[in-house]
């Protein structure tokens, strides 16, 4: 989930166990200030203040600005990465969802799908099992010299049954490393999808035209209306020069267009 930039300040300070007074005194920034940059009232956060904050708490500015994921690493080297064109391709496409695709890589158990999944690319697996079944063959091939059994017989049947598809074994493995991950990460998404409130902007829009109608109502205004406050704006307070914004902004957007709730990760 997306944190704001109060959420991100607050999370930073209490990362470090600091009150706001604390804070204040230490990055020699006011308490009331502080407090209204982590406040549900957010409006600004003042040039000076926000790089004596990204100092403070080692992190990028464009991190505090949630411009960017990494809080650690804010000038990571590419090549120390070792990722391929294609892969900072993909990365910067927006194809992926990057967010996910880092819980994935993160995950406790991902070390042990990588491992499984080198197991079977390079082959090693499949040497040991062959080893292995080779052994049950020569053990059968006596038994079938000596005694010659029956196909029915149940000593025979069960070196049969103990005979290995490796190929088979290790994509079973290999899928139950990845269903491990992908349980854990939707439980951990799951107010995501189940916790939103039910929306029906069809509704809200008729609520919003009710609301600013009049004998010579505008459609228009009604609309830019309905767009104001699905974004929480105030649509009585903005200029006119924004209102003319406003206007070319809504003609893109799919609220108008399409009113059906969107549902799914945030």
């Amino acid at each position: 989930m997306e944190l704001s930039i109060p959420e991100r300040l607050k999370d930073l300070r209490v990362e470090r166990g600091l009150t706001l007074e604390q804070l204040a005194e230490q990055a020699h920034l006011s308490k009331s200030a502080l407090g209204s940059y982590e406040g549900d009232k957010f409006k600004d956060i003042s040039h000076y203040a926000l790089i004596q904050l990204a100092k403070f708490y080692e992190v990028s500015v464009d991190y505090l600005l949630c411009r960017s994921h990494t809080k650690n690493h804010p000038n990571a080297d590419l090549a120390d990465l070792r990722l391929s064109d294609d892969m900072i391709e993909l990365l910067k496409s927006g194809l992926v969802d990057n967010s996910l695709l880092c819980e994935l890589a993160t995950h406790t158990d991902f070390p042990r799908l990588m491992a499984d999944l080198e197991i079977y690319v390079n082959g090693v697996a499949g040497k040991q099992v062959q080893s292995a079944n080779a052994i049950v063959d020569a053990v059968s091939a006596t038994i079938m010299k000596q005694h010659n059994p029956g196909l029915t017989d149940s000593q025979l049947r069960q070196l049969i049954a103990a005979h290995i598809d490796d190929d088979s074994f290790c994509r079973y493995v290999i899928q139950q490393d990845i269903n491990k991950i992908a349980l854990d990460l939707r439980e951990a998404h799951k107010d995501d999808f189940f916790s939103v409130p039910e929306d029906n902007p069809l509704k809200d829009f008729l609520q919003t035209a009710d609301g600013v109608a009049s004998e010579d109502g505008d459609p228009e205004q009604v609309a830019m209306a309905f767009i104001c406050k699905r974004l929480k704006l105030n649509y009585g307070k903005l200029s006119e020069e924004e209102r003319k914004w406003l206007k070319r902004i809504a003609q893109k957007s799919d609220l108008l267009k399409n009113p059906l709730p969107q549902r799914g990760r945030k």
